[in-house]
């Protein structure tokens, strides 16, 4: 007998209660191991909801989005997902990390997707993370003697978002705005979307952008002239993630001797963009704040910008602003579709297994990230911008400026890993590491290093939002 062999087995198992429950039950299981490339239409998707009448247990294929308003339709009541903390506190008294997809934990009723039985096998959620227990669909079937029925899901195939075809963007967005909001008189765009208009401050500061003889004094001169970013760059100087020796006494000090022209420039320009759309009051119950994500997607991205080989690094400060406003387009559907953007909410915290680029495009027909490219343009910003904010989930994208949409893939692929930002995780995919000349250690190492200085970075973007 070989060493090995006495080796403790270190497999995650399912929680023994869960173990223990099935075997009461005389329901047969087999554990598996979570794993890319599992068949969604055999993922049963547990999402626990709640109105003033109580809660309810529903369960559909991770192939479907569970649609709130034909649930509303079915049962004549407006459920939302229950708040975190409390679904928290149910599945700590059970020791579970997640929500097993078994009516029989919850006292809740219950209600499946007609179609989640028309596989013969099914995965589900075993309440420990990685671990899942694969049912026989009849076995599974006694488990929903209580529970009722009904097609409430939007099966994944019919909803398309538009990742790769930009040029239908346009048509696409002003369809969306006509389709949901009252403005249909004008016939062009940019006419019909109250965009506020570029604040003065940020007109500055591309010119100085694009001019190649610009100098710290007249970035210094542009900053010092609006007292609020005057402040927020002094400070930000000051702060502990660029830990600078001495006091920082000016603005002129904090570039010259801390943060460098590209960095203030950039930096200078997503803080007054950010100005010019407030943040949505309402926003989905697990998400990452805003500014904190925007920041440490930057902080990653110039992480990973420095690891790249040298002639093929993309311009620093503008992969940098890349990640900075990622998801500006957030911020612009929630000026232009207010109330649809609650709805927008409700469903990324009810499909916690679906980007939200399908949730998007199943509301409103259109994405953030086409909106927010859309918007860059009509604010005339380099292209390279509207690029990485438009193809940023491709991680296939090869075109033009292709470095900055794959940096901030990588970024918040790689953030994701680590549990921050929303959207479900993803696998890095080899041939995106390998167009920006990077190795998965490499990119990591990006990462660790941003995230060593996590409670500095948090104290950065507080100062985007002090109230948020």
């Amino acid at each position: 007998m070989t060493e090995v062999a006495l080796a403790p087995d270190t497999t995650p198992q399912p929680p023994a209660m869960i173990v223990q429950l099935l075997q009461k039950l005389a329901v047969p299981f087999r554990v598996r191991q979570e794993q890319a490339g599992l068949n969604p239409a055999q993922r049963v998707q547990a999402v626990l909801l709640e109105d003033e009448l109580g809660a309810l247990l529903a369960l559909f294929p991770q192939s479907q989005l569970l649609d709130l308003s034909r649930l509303a339709e079915l049962t004549g009541r407006k459920l939302v997902a229950v708040k975190p903390e409390r679904l928290q506190r149910m599945l700590s008294k059970h020791q579970l990390a997640l929500l097993p997809g078994l009516p029989a934990l919850t006292s809740s009723p219950c209600l499946y997707e007609e179609r989640l039985l028309q596989e013969p096998l099914l995965l589900i959620e075993s309440g420990q993370a990685g671990v899942l227990l694969e049912i026989p669909s009849d076995a599974f079937k006694g488990l929903l003697s209580k529970a009722s029925t009904a097609r409430f899901g939007e099966p994944l195939k019919l909803i398309q978002p538009n990742l790769d075809r930009p040029h239908d963007d346009r048509a696409e967005i002003t369809q969306a705005v006509q389709a949901f909001t009252a403005r249909r008189i004008q016939q062009r765009l940019e006419e019909t979307i109250e965009i506020p208009p570029l604040p003065e401050t940020a007109q500055r500061i591309i010119k100085l952008r694009v001019d190649p003889d610009a100098t710290v004094d007249d970035i210094t001169g542009v900053v010092e002239t609006d007292p609020a970013l005057a402040a927020q760059v002094v400070s930000w100087a000051a702060s502990p993630y660029y830990a600078a020796p001495g006091k920082i006494r000016s603005v002129e000090d904090a570039i010259v001797r801390v943060l460098g022209f590209d960095l203030v420039i950039n930096l200078a320009l997503g803080l007054a963009l950010g100005k010019t759309l407030s943040l949505p009051k309402d926003h989905p119950q697990q998400a990452t704040p805003y500014w904190q994500q925007a920041i440490y997607t930057a902080a990653v991205i110039e992480g990973l910008t420095r690891a790249m080989p040298r002639a093929q690094r993309p311009e620093a400060g503008l992969s940098y602003l890349g990640g900075l406003l990622h998801n500006f387009g957030y911020l612009v559907l929630a000026h232009v579709f207010p109330p649809h953007f609650s709805l927008i909410c409700r469903h990324l915290e009810v499909n916690p297994h679906l980007s939200h680029s399908h949730i998007e495009q199943h509301l409103l027909g259109i994405s953030r990230e086409q909106i927010g490219a859309w918007l860059m343009r009509f604010w005339d910003m380099p292209e390279e911008l509207a690029t990485a904010l438009r193809f940023q989930h491709d991680p296939d994208y090869d075109g033009d400026h292709a470095p900055y949409p794959n940096l901030v893939c990588l970024a918040v692929s790689l953030l994701r890993s680590r549990g921050i930002g929303a959207d479900p995780q993803v696998e890095i995919s080899p041939a995106l590491l390998e167009r920006l000349g990077l190795t998965r250690a490499k990119a990591d190492e990006a990462l660790d290093k941003v995230l060593e200085a996590e409670a500095a970075l948090r104290e950065l973007a507080a100062q985007f939002h002090p109230h948020h």
